[in-house]
């Protein structure tokens, strides 16, 4: 959903732990599935968003309709989409304070609500207390920040994140008489660079943006890396996977009776069987075939709940079932396959469709995905369900429809 070039950053469950959990800044995180029509909605506030928090914040997204970020969707506690979370660094390395963001969805609340949350390592002197500030670590570099605002402005709690360490930051409101008098400053907000030990102060004459201002105090130390040090070694490396998503298995028709109820009727809907080959008596004598053939039907029903979107059921109809034979023969396939065979049929409109097998890894989550999707868009060529299988399914079945 998000572009190359998109101003959001986008993490997965490989780099999550290095930008977000690590990193020296606060996070702004969604997380977001590309066919969620809120997140579509929100795409163009939330990288409005991004280009105003460029470098105060991180913005990044999530895609957790990627099944290798599935487990760290998980363990963030995402139940729905999007899932907007705020994420502060704390003063424990690699363990930042996670806030879930339940306000309304607007560029200027979510720069509010992240500004807001933006650590201040700036120093508010006054008259009275700048010198004794100054005298401290003489040779330690120092920045100055003479302004009209009261509060600490955003930036220069950025700045003093990406330098912390190397250089101290002050701000100094206008109102203090003395110290602008000392300073000999004209205009605010100004930038003054105190080098350290005896060196002379350096005024900054450049444009007061994020990017300029840290290319004038890189003249005395480098900007910190995005990725806290201290975190880096502090925090365990971030293992999602230890946090498992449940997929619920497709249901299993067992008798003929079942099967009838649940597909084989004149007023059935579209229905997704996987007919078991004969030779299963267990999980443990299941083919690999077999075995990700069940589990890609399980995960597109899963990813279907998570839409809260109507779908097809799936079933697994074991060869033990008489239907099953039934069904097997009426529709001209073998009953002596040696793997699974998923069709799809509708009793109401009269037509079956059977999954082709291609390719080295057949029944891969996204092959099977694809062949529903068709279905359900009404794509691809279907076979005239003959007559006599809705009465095949039933055949000691006296219920009348």
């Amino acid at each position: 959903m998000y572009k190359a070039k998109s101003p959001v950053m986008q993490v997965d469950h490989k780099t999550f732990d290095e930008k977000i959990l690590n990193s020296n800044h606060v996070s702004l995180v969604e997380f977001y599935a590309p066919w969620c029509g809120y997140c579509k909605k929100l795409k163009s506030i939330y990288e409005k968003t991004a280009k105003a928090l460029d470098g105060l914040a991180n913005v990044a997204a999530v895609n957790c309709d990627e099944d290798a970020n599935k487990p760290l969707c998980s363990q963030m506690g995402v139940q729905g989409f999007p899932t907007l979370k705020i994420v502060v660094p704390s003063k424990t390395p690699g363990k930042p304070r996670i806030e879930d963001y339940n306000g309304a969805r607007s560029t200027k609340l979510f720069v509010d609500a992240v500004t807001d949350k933006i650590p201040n390592h700036s120093k508010k002197l006054t008259d009275s207390t700048a010198e004794q500030w100054l005298q401290e670590d003489k040779d330690t570099p120092k920045v100055l920040v003479f302004t009209e605002k009261g509060s600490t402005p955003a930036m220069v709690r950025a700045l003093a994140i990406d330098f912390k360490g190397q250089i101290k930051f002050g701000h100094i409101r206008d109102t203090e008489k003395a110290l602008v008098r000392h300073y000999n400053i004209k205009k605010f907000p100004t930038v003054l660079l105190l080098p350290g030990g005896d060196q002379k102060p350096i005024y900054h004459t450049g444009e007061l943006t994020k990017k300029a201002i840290t290319e004038f105090l890189s003249q005395v130390a480098s900007p910190n890396p995005i990725e806290s040090p201290a975190a880096a070694a502090a925090a365990p490396e971030f293992k999602p996977a230890q946090v498992p998503v449940e997929v619920t298995p497709i249901a299993t028709l067992a008798t003929a009776e079942a099967l009838e109820s649940a597909c084989l009727t004149s007023s059935s809907g579209t229905c997704i069987l996987a007919l078991l080959p004969a030779s299963i008596e267990g999980d443990a004598d299941q083919s690999d075939a077999t075995k990700e053939a069940l589990a890609s039907l399980a995960d597109v029903s899963h990813k279907y709940n998570l839409r809260q979107s109507k779908h097809f059921p799936y079933y697994a109809v074991p060869a033990i079932n008489a239907g099953a034979k039934a069904l097997q023969e009426g529709l001209g396939l073998s009953t002596e396959e040696a793997e699974i065979q998923i069709i799809a049929l509708n009793g109401r409109r009269g037509w079956w469709r059977k999954y082709e097998v291609t390719g080295s890894s057949p029944y891969n989550v996204a092959a099977v995905e694809a062949w529903i999707d068709a279905i359900r868009l009404g794509e691809g060529s279907k076979e005239k369900l003959p007559e006599d299988i809705l009465a095949a399914g039933a055949e000691d079945s006296h219920d009348e429809l």
